[in-house]
């Protein structure tokens, strides 16, 4: 059994703590806020991220990463995706180069437009992204720390390493498949929560199925556009980062993104909507990231542009949508058109 320290207590980093506890890993959890830290060794329970959900004395939290590090054989990144280079950056000397890490983050950075993986290795000061995995997919905290059948996907540059993450979390409810399409697999899973805020403007604005089955269809395909371009496989965005992950994000009641583009339609502004929620909604930033990215390439992403719009410039989602529903008529494609 492996030592494993995961850097990160929100839902998703306790929750991924469950799986590996369940798998009789030595888990040590690592959380910046000492109030938190508190509450979590007083309760056996994240009350703030998962409530309801025990945490059993195994699981071991610190608020002081050098501890938390020590003798980790394996790193999981488990914390929004707007910090992982400062936590990857203060902990450089602890995570030598050989030290396998996982990352759980979906996100492009904003003004570098890296993708996770990428962020770790510079920030980690590592020549590449080898040893760097990314575990990524249709997969709530919510369900899966209840042990809800969840299916996810382990992508590395290095199959092997993609199979020793697999091996690491793999459970009867959460089955793991193995990708060596890193950057597909990062841009798939960050991507679809642009397209996430969409979906809940469409349904705050009393849109139907007719609607989100088109917005889902059409998001993939400029999902798919962006992510070839950038090296992925068209094949991996009709995998579980792609369209799997895209599906689950727009229909759940738990995506934090849809929830975005909900109250955007009834009528909030965007800072309204980011300080009344506990946890993050990476979909917003990485809109902007994006957005500069298709300028970047010459990709043509009309939902992306008409999302950055309504964030960033104030344009009414109404609008918005209109101005999706007259453009230019096109032949149906995916990758070119």
């Amino acid at each position: 059994m492996a030592r494993l320290t995961v850097l990160g207590a929100g839902s998703w980093g306790t929750t991924l703590g469950l799986v590996l506890n369940d798998n009789a890993h030595t888990v040590t959890m690592w959380e910046f806020d000492p109030e938190q830290i508190r509450a979590l060794l007083r309760d056996h329970e994240n009350r703030k991220y998962l409530p309801g959900v025990p945490i059993p004395d195994s699981i071991s939290f610190t608020g002081d990463i050098r501890d938390a590090l020590a003798g980790a054989e394996v790193v999981v990144i488990a914390v929004p995706s707007h910090v992982v280079r400062e936590i990857a950056t203060s902990s450089q000397e602890m995570i030598p180069p050989e030290l396998l890490v996982v990352n759980v983050a979906k996100g492009i950075e904003n003004g570098t437009l890296m993708r996770m993986s990428e962020v770790l290795a510079e920030s980690l000061g590592r020549n590449d992204t080898g040893r760097i995995v990314s575990l990524v997919g249709p997969s709530h905290a919510e369900e899966v720390s209840r042990r809800l059948p969840t299916t996810v996907v382990s992508a590395a540059l290095s199959e092997a390493d993609a199979v020793e993450v697999r091996d690491l979390f793999m459970t009867e409810y959460l089955r793991i498949y193995t990708n060596t399409d890193l950057a597909g697999v990062e841009l798939g899973g960050s991507l679809k929560n642009v397209i996430a805020i969409a979906a809940g403007i469409c349904d705050g604005l009393g849109y139907g199925d007719n609607t989100k089955g088109a917005l889902l269809t059409r998001g993939l395909a400029e999902i798919t556009r962006l992510g070839v371009v950038m090296g992925g496989r068209p094949e991996t965005f009709a995998g579980l980062s792609g369209m799997g992950d895209l599906i689950t994000t727009c229909i759940s009641p738990h995506s934090r993104n849809r929830h975005v583009g909900e109250e955007i339609a009834a009528g909030k502004s965007l800072d309204e909507v980011l300080a009344s929620m506990v946890m993050v909604a990476e979909g917003v930033r990485t809109t902007r990231s994006a957005h500069e990215l298709s300028l970047k390439y010459d990709v043509e992403l009309p939902i992306t542009e008409q999302m950055n719009l309504v964030l960033f410039e104030s344009k009414h989602p109404d609008e918005a949508i209109r101005n999706l529903m007259i453009r230019k008529p096109k032949r149906e494609a995916t990758a070119r058109h």
